[in-house]
Order: C-alpha cells, then structure tokens, then sequence
C-alpha cells in the first residue's frame, strides 16, 4: 500500500484550535496555495527558498482523518449522512475541500489495528490532514503542527510528546512552555481576524513542497542505485 503524504495537525489540549487550522489549510490547498490575497508567496524554510506555486506540488487530492478517543469501542466512520450533520467538524472538513473525510473513534490501545484500515481507505489520495494526538504518534506524519490554546501555559501531559514532534508551532500567547528548537513558531489568531495565518499556511506549504523534493531525490538515488525504473510514484510509499 503506497501511504499518502501526511500533515498531522495536533493540539495542547481539547479546543485549542485543531479544526479552525486543518479547515484553513485545506481551503488554501484547494484554491491552489493562493493565500487570502489570491498570492503565492515566497516561502524561507530552513535553507530553501521556495516559491510557493502549487501547480508544483503533485499532491493535490487532499483528504481528511479525525481521530477521537473513546473508552470501549472502535469505529471508521465514512457515511457521508453522518460526516455532513450540522455542527460536526467533519461537516467543516468536507465542506473546506477534503474529498473525503474519515471519522476516526478508538481506544488508543487500538490504534495499531484501526488506524492501518483508516489510512487504507484514503490512499487513493495524495495527502491527508490528521487530526488528533494519538493518531499523530501512532501515524509519525510527514508534517506535524502543534497548536497552543488561548492559554499558552496550559498543556495536557499527553500532548508533551506531539510538541516535541513539531515543525510547526502556532500560539495566541507566548508559549511559557519550551518548543523543539527546530520548529517554527508563527502567532496567529485562530478565534478572532484570523491574523497571522498566511504567513503560517505560506511556509507548511513550503515545507510540502521541500519534503516532496527530498522523497523525489531519495526515490531516483535509491532507483539508480539499484537501476530500477520508477514512474507514478506517490511520496510515502518508500
């Protein structure tokens, strides 16, 4: 099975802002990676200068997982009645660009046999927005964002873990808690004008289009070396 490309969007807590950002990443990705402005911008991510043209990226068809904890049972849920019911964050999903949408519901001890059949039913796609803590760990995306809360001191002990896996760390208030030195930290205001975000969307897509390019350069070596043609392969898949 050829697994999609994977952004992981994770969170210190319940309510910090997951959704809002995997529902503005995904209409950025549908209109092409044109920010609110209608411009591609020129993204500085680490030591590459990317212009931000999505008409580069061969990820293109974008799905979407949204993983919730329960106590007891397991389910995958995809039935479009259920996803589309108002007020859902599925329905924001689908209606943000997601061709399609999975609904996620496992005991996290279950998340080695769930998750596998989850992803299995989107590798038809090329990308795929993860939403969820538990399923980032289990998952180790190819992008992983972390979202503070309004309150920047408070974090979940489970959530300590996804931190330390970030690229991308997005807070309101100053984070009094230590960030991977690595990652990028961007100050948006996902509750209120919105403010901050294009900068934030700018350089994840710079970051797809980065790790695109590696994966790409990894794939001819190895075929090289080994003298293996290779045609139509997705990221993910080795």
């Amino acid at each position: 099975m050829m697994r999609p490309f994977i952004i992981g969007i994770g969170g210190a807590h319940s309510g910090s802002g997951k959704t809002t950002l995997a529902v503005a990443l995904l209409k950025y990705l549908a209109k092409g990676g044109r920010d609110s402005r209608g411009q591609g911008t020129i993204c500085q991510n680490s030591n590459f200068k990317i212009q931000n043209d999505y008409s580069l990226f061969t990820i293109k068809r974008w799905g979407a997982l949204k993983y919730a904890k329960t106590a007891f049972y397991s389910s995958i849920t995809d039935d479009k009645t259920i996803l589309c019911q108002e007020n859902k964050d599925t329905k924001r999903l689908l209606d943000s660009g997601a061709e399609e949408v999975l609904w996620v519901q496992a005991p996290v001890t279950e998340l080695k046999e769930v998750l596998p059949i989850a992803i299995s039913k989107l590798s038809h796609l090329d990308g795929i927005i993860v939403e969820g803590n538990s399923a980032i760990e289990f998952l180790k995306p190819d992008i992983v964002v972390f979202i503070f809360g309004r309150d920047a001191c408070r974090i979940k002990g489970s959530a300590q873990d996804i931190l330390r896996m970030a690229d991308v760390v997005v807070f309101q208030k100053e984070p009094s808690i230590q960030v991977p030195e690595g990652a990028r930290r961007f100050k948006v205001n996902l509750s209120g004008s919105m403010s901050g975000l294009d900068e934030c969307l700018n350089y994840i897509a710079g970051d797809i289009e980065m790790k695109e390019k590696i994966i790409e350069g990894l794939k001819k070596k190895a075929a090289d070396e080994l003298n293996i043609k290779i045609k139509n392969c997705k990221p993910g898949c080795f």
